[in-house]
């Protein structure tokens, strides 16, 4: 299948090259000319333009995007709709927000008849040598139409339509506060191995427990390749970023009244990791000192 692709970060390119792998042909298009060129040294077709991208594919377009959530994704909806007509089929893989992959399905659709399909995508840097998992929601025509690509993209057993659109997203979204949470268990447990008071290798634990336990994964695979890099991770700063997910699964459970304490605390950890130094703990140091006299940590 011929299709164009839009953003070529480290997902998009990875994506890209897995793509022409496996005998697709893939137009593409970023804001860096150096990642267009990139994705041309490894078989694919540059473009100049969005509209340049539109132009080169066939009757039948499919475009795929992965760029960041927000603005920049309806910015690039907006340019491609303007060579798009009914039954051409956009596809977000980016971590949009489901609430708004259901607003622009429904207006591309009552606007010109363009299908969005929304596609949740995990696997990271690692998508191009193990496959990505699809979690993608949408006309089921459309998603069809799209099987050869997710075939190519995903493992075996790799790929899901999660129903209509913004189901692939929300799907994501619960995924990837899944992880948070899971991510702050594993951290929480390492630090108390680093702090126990045995000389413990912290490294040697996390190969041990990929081998029968019940707390093997993934993840757990990435901390012992971490610490085999670097035993103290001297090299890496405590301060931890979100990219929102985790912010609109807990917003979401909120709303359906669904009690989430793991995956929130996880969230407000990370928050707790960008500051230098606590107002709220000064607050509770200042209180325990004026009701019970207890001593205070002074500058």
């Amino acid at each position: 299948m011929k299709i164009g692709f839009v953003g070529l970060g480290k997902m998009g390119g990875n994506m890209v090259e897995r793509l022409l792998n496996g005998g697709h042909e893939v137009v593409v298009f970023d804001r860096s000319p150096e990642m267009i060129a990139l994705g041309a040294e490894k078989g694919a077709e540059p473009s100049a333009s969005l509209a340049d991208l539109i132009s080169r594919l066939p009757e039948k377009k499919v475009v795929w995007l992965m760029v960041p959530a927000g603005e920049g994704v309806d910015e690039c909806i907006h340019e491609l709709e303007k060579g798009l007509l009914a039954g051409d089929i956009l596809v977000d893989g980016g971590n949009s927000n489901w609430k708004d992959s259901r607003r622009r399905s429904h207006d591309l659709f009552e606007k010109k008849g363009l299908h969005l399909v929304d596609c949740g995508t995990s696997g990271g840097v690692w998508g191009l040598q193990n496959g990505y998992c699809l979690m993608y929601g949408g006309h089921r025509e459309a998603c069809h139409f799209l099987e050869p690509v997710l075939r190519t993209l995903a493992p075996a057993n790799g790929y899901l339509h999660c129903g209509g659109s913004g189901a692939g997203h929300f799907v994501k979204m619960v995924h990837n506060g899944i992880e948070y949470g899971l991510m702050q268990a594993y951290a929480e447990g390492f630090e108390i191995l680093e702090h126990s008071p045995f000389e413990l290798d912290v490294c040697a634990v996390s190969q041990l427990w990929q081998h029968g336990s019940v707390v093997r994964s993934w993840l757990l695979e990435l901390a012992a390749r971490a610490f085999a890099e670097d035993p103290k991770l001297t090299g890496i700063k405590d301060y931890v970023q979100d990219s929102g997910e985790g912010r609109w699964t807990v917003q979401t459970a909120m709303e359906l009244d669904v009690p989430v304490p793991v995956i929130a605390h996880s969230l407000f950890a990370r928050f707790q990791s960008r500051q230098p130094e606590s107002f709220a703990m000064k607050v509770i140091s200042a209180l325990r000192n004026q009701f019970g006299g207890h001593n205070m940590e002074r500058k």
